[in-house]
């Protein structure tokens, strides 16, 4: 990183000084070594350093009749562009507030006038050394961060994908079922989004909390996969001990992904949500629900978002036992359950995105 060294490209110094003799003087004396670049007053100087490319180091005089060498520095290291560039005062004022006030400003050196030339040369030979390593480990950071948040984006899309893998096993069992994951994962969303500043809600639906619903929402039944085709397949009602056995498939689902979690051998959050909706999303605001019976706030909150969004959803969607209802018909289905199976400003958050539920529901049609 020898600024002097042959076969590398010359570092570009900048002066600024008002004088013709000193502008010509610093030229001469840096000439060999580097680029040299000269502006005769300040603005010139700050044209210049926000040129492409900027340059190395600014040699920068103080007095100077447009504005001085304080200002001009001050305006560098307010600009992003500018900020890193060393600027090394070189100026007859030789007063220690001089100096304190130019150093407090963001310069790296001070020189006072008139100069030795070997002293001037080697610190600026010091700075530029020292630029070169932190524009080397700037470099280095960015990088390293960017490689960061690309592996991050890789990890992030193998837990999106085998996510909904898990999710589609338990679904493909049920070939009726075709979008159903999809649309309930939206809906979840779009119910958190309107609820989250809700009093009563808002310090649980933060941004990133309804990231981590719509993540697990897919999951909420995983259980299915403990079922027996026998009874998840069959085309009419289900007997007394048959419903006994499909109501299993929430306990099933949440000892599924807490056997996950505790072989991955530490806490997800998103797994967190996915246990509760996986469940509690057959409970009802009345505590006549499964598998637990609990009631009102007692059921997860990730739950009763999801007790919705799958009732809205097997409502407006063909079974073997059912016909497709209309919306209309759904909407007010799940109106009457308000204060019964579902938390009723749940329910009220559902009436005022219920537009929305329809388009979504038409988007993700199973027949697409």
């Amino acid at each position: 990183m020898d600024a002097a060294s042959p076969g590398l490209t010359k570092p570009t110094v900048l002066v600024v000084d008002d004088t013709p003799d000193n502008l010509s003087l610093m030229s001469a004396l840096l000439k060999d070594l580097y680029k040299v670049k000269v502006a005769n007053h300040g603005e010139r100087g700050l044209r210049i350093a926000n040129s492409d490319p900027p340059p190395d180091l600014i040699l920068l005089d103080i007095m100077m009749p447009d504005i001085d060498g304080y200002e001009v520095c001050a305006r560098l290291k307010a600009e992003p562009r500018t900020r890193d560039i060393p600027v090394i005062f070189l100026t007859a004022r030789s007063e220690v507030e001089d100096e304190t006030r130019g150093l407090e400003l963001g310069a790296a050196d001070y020189i006072t006038k008139p100069i030795s030339p070997p002293i001037v040369l080697a610190r600026v030979h010091a700075h530029l050394t020292l630029k070169a390593h932190a524009d080397f480990l700037r470099d280095k950071s960015a990088y390293l961060q960017a490689e960061v948040a690309k592996r991050t984006a890789e990890v992030q899309a193998i837990q999106d994908v085998t996510i909904m893998a898990m999710a589609s096993l338990a679904e493909t069992r049920d070939n009726e079922t075709g979008a159903h994951i999809r649309r309930t994962q939206l809906y979840v969303r779009r119910l958190a989004e309107q609820l989250k500043d809700h009093p009563r809600f808002s310090g649980d639906l933060t941004e990133r909390t309804i990231e981590l619903l719509y993540k697990s929402a897919p999951l909420h039944d995983i259980g299915k996969v403990g079922i027996p085709d026998e009874i998840l397949l069959k085309p009419g009602k289900l007997t007394p001990e048959e419903f006994e056995v499909m109501k299993t498939h929430t306990t099933l689902g949440h000892a599924a992904i807490s056997e996950a979690e505790q072989r991955l051998g530490m806490k997800v959050d998103f797994l967190s949500l996915a246990k509760e909706i996986a469940l509690s999303h057959q409970e009802k605001w009345d505590g006549s629900g499964y598998p637990q019976a609990l009631a009102g706030e007692a059921i997860p909150l990730s739950a009763r978002l999801m007790a919705l969004a799958d009732v809205y959803d097997a409502l407006i969607s063909k079974r073997v036992y059912k016909p497709a209802f209309p919306h209309e018909e759904a909407v007010r289905i799940v109106v009457e359950g308000r204060g019964k199976h579902f938390d009723p400003d749940v329910v009220d958050a559902f009436l005022a995105v219920a537009e929305d539920f329809r388009q979504i529901a038409a988007t993700h049609r199973d027949d697409n």
